[in-house]
């Protein structure tokens, strides 16, 4: 029997303040498309806004429906929105931020399973990692250097052949 053993490190600054400009800029931005977000039913609102290497800004919601399971985080949408808007072009940072209109909003969250299995996806697309910026509308920003790191043990499109 072997043991192996995963683990990654990520940034954590104590606010948007100890952050460069531009990413400063993505989360603030982040947190306010948060108010584009369309959550009736959870109030809680996400907002993501991508920078692409072709300097290019894309900015996606969350977009809950009656039926459950028909709606859309905001990563997906901005994932979908960049492939068909600039096919091919890497995303070099997103932001993600949320609103608890329930609570509150002091602390980072992550991209759920199936976000986190679509940027998978899209970092082996275009063959370039995506520099994940992640915040509430206050508080802690964690930066992560590539967001396939939360997603260890992944399925991917070499295990399809």
């Amino acid at each position: 029997m072997n043991k192996e053993a995963y683990q990654f490190s990520y940034e954590v600054y104590d606010s948007v303040s100890e952050l460069n400009d531009q990413d400063a800029w993505l989360v603030n931005e982040a947190r306010e498309v948060t108010e584009l977000a369309y959550a009736p039913y959870s109030n809680f609102n996400v907002g993501a806004v991508a920078q692409l290497a072709n300097g290019e800004i894309v900015v996606g919601t969350n977009q809950e429906n009656a039926a459950y399971p028909v709606g859309l985080c905001a990563e997906r949408v901005l994932l979908s929105s960049t492939a068909t808007l600039f096919p091919n072009i890497a995303i070099d940072t997103m932001a993600i931020s949320y609103n608890n209109m329930n609570g509150e909003s002091k602390h980072p969250i992550s991209p759920c399973g199936m976000c986190r299995q679509s940027l998978a996806e899209y970092e082996h697309r275009v063959k370039q990692p995506i520099r994940l910026l992640l915040s509430g509308m206050e508080g802690k920003v964690f930066i992560i250097k590539k967001s396939n790191s939360l997603l260890p043990l992944s399925f991917g499109s070499v295990d399809l052949k």
